[in-house]
């Protein structure tokens, strides 16, 4: 049977690759007249042995015989650019591999099949080009929420028509994907900067020339925010998920740090363990990480605390391990919590999360963890760091109900970005202690969201949609 083949531009980082991936599969299972071939760039700031296929992809795609992973070659960093803005950095590299996704296209597609359509990343836009050469229909692939989705779209038109970009003496701005209006504290970090603010307005114009919009949500969560982009100007927009994937770390050489960690879960009464992780990129200096182990100590609640080690300052790679926790701990704290935590590196976050044991998340609000916790019933506790993690935070917290605030506003890099002991514990002891209102919310929400990709729930007709629509291309 002839197939129609699909090519998969992702944003080179895990998160955005384990979510395509993820796609890529379901894509599969609803219909069997796909094939996928995912290119994968190397990784803007990290050497370039720390993402490739077989340690990020491969393991995770190996089920699927009609999923071909390929990896493209090294290209130049222009890390000068870095000192003007990381998105305009990370623009310019993804730039710089549009004559390799070609040639990679041209020599490991063409030769046995056509191409139906191209799947871009939000960071990847540049590739619709290539589509465009090809005469073929492009696909945004968009793996944050619908909110954020509106966010951008706004930023757009916004600079269209005023050319300026947000001041952090704004009070509040009203984007039409939210429900309230957004206080200048939540505003991700790229809209005050000239260059960051127009890179993302860039790539939010294009997002108008795809033939499709796919987002990593369901309806029933962001019903606001999806009713916001039926604008007459906004592409379709196609709710997919969740889309909830393994982690590739633990198919790698995790095995028995994951067996050390399910082991302790199995000994801990029914959601009594707080779980504290930041993402791949999340990491606090020692002072941080000694206020934390001040508030778990005071909260006096089981916990399961995935720590990293800050970069050198002006370092742009993942957080390392700490080979000593006692270096930033309080004195006898081990001691006195023996029993009741533990303390870890990586951590497989998702299984973490589907444990019995496992009662709240104080987390950094990436949108893959949001999707996670809300499948698997788990309150959030917000603590955003980079990106769009405040304005997502901002989002479960006034406009869902669906989180507990520790922060909305706490920025790794800038503003008030020491969080004291007592605020720890005071959010903590919300979430597991006091409010049941919220649990039963979110324990409703994680209902929903099943329900959504189940047999003919809301995110199982957007997925027949699209496939009708990129089968038709094909056609």
């Amino acid at each position: 049977m002839k197939r129609a083949e699909l090519v998969f531009v992702p944003t080179p980082a895990v998160g955005h690759l384990v979510s395509a991936i993820e796609f890529s599969k379901r894509l599969l299972d609803g219909c069997d007249r796909f094939s996928i071939t995912i290119l994968v760039m190397k990784p803007p700031f990290e050497p370039s042995a720390t993402l490739n296929s077989n340690t990020s992809a491969q393991p995770l795609a190996a089920s699927h015989g009609h999923i071909k992973i390929i990896d493209l070659p090294t290209v130049n960093r222009p890390l000068e650019l870095l000192q003007q803005s990381r998105e305009k950095y990370i623009t310019v590299y993804i730039e710089g591999y549009k004559n390799h996704v070609r040639e990679a296209i041209a020599s490991h597609v063409l030769p046995s099949c056509s191409v139906s359509g191209l799947v871009v990343d939000m960071f990847c836009t540049t590739m619709i080009d290539v589509a465009n050469e090809l005469k073929v229909p492009s696909f945004l692939f968009f793996t944050s929420g619908a909110g954020f989705l509106g966010f951008l779209l706004h930023l757009s038109s916004l600079y269209d028509r005023v050319g300026t970009v947000f001041k952090e003496s704004d009070s509040e701005s009203v984007v039409p994907s939210y429900v309230n209006p957004v206080p200048a504290s939540v505003i991700p970090s790229f809209a005050f900067s000239s260059e960051g603010y127009i890179s993302f307005a860039n790539h939010a114009r294009r997002f108008k020339e795809t033939k499709g919009i796919i987002v990593n949500t369901f309806v029933e969560l962001e019903s606001h925010a999806v009713g916001s982009l039926s604008d007459g100007e906004t592409p379709p927009v196609y709710t997919v998920g969740p889309l909830i994937g393994e982690h590739p770390a633990q198919q790698s050489d995790h095995h028995s740090k994951f067996d050390k960690i399910m082991t302790w879960l199995d000994d801990q009464p029914l959601k009594s363990v707080v779980l504290l992780c930041f993402g791949s990129f999340g990491s606090f200096d020692e002072a941080q990480l000694r206020e934390i182990a001040i508030g778990l100590e005071q909260s006096r609640q089981r916990f399961l605390w995935s720590v990293r080690k800050d970069p050198p300052k002006g370092e742009f790679v993942v957080p390392a391990e700490h080979t000593s926790h006692e270096e930033f701990l309080p004195q006898g704290f081990l001691e006195r919590t023996s029993g009741v935590g533990i303390l870890c590196g990586w951590a497989p976050q998702v299984e973490i999360l589907a444990h019995r044991a496992v009662g709240c998340f104080v987390s950094h609000c990436g949108w893959n963890s949001i999707m996670e916790s809300l499948w698997h019933g788990v309150p959030v506790v917000t603590w955003p760091l980079y990106a769009e993690q405040q304005i997502n935070a901002f989002q479960m917290v006034r406009d869902l109900g669906l989180a507990v605030e520790l922060r909305l506003d706490y920025r790794k890099n800038g503003g008030d970005n020491f969080v004291v002991a007592d605020e720890i514990e005071r959010a903590v002891r919300c979430v597991m202690d006091g409010d049941d209102e919220l649990r039963k919310r979110v324990q409703e929400m994680s209902g929903v969201c099943r329900r959504a990709v189940g047999d003919g729930g809301s995110s199982s007709a957007s997925f027949e949609s699209l496939i009708e629509v990129m089968l038709a291309s094909f056609n």
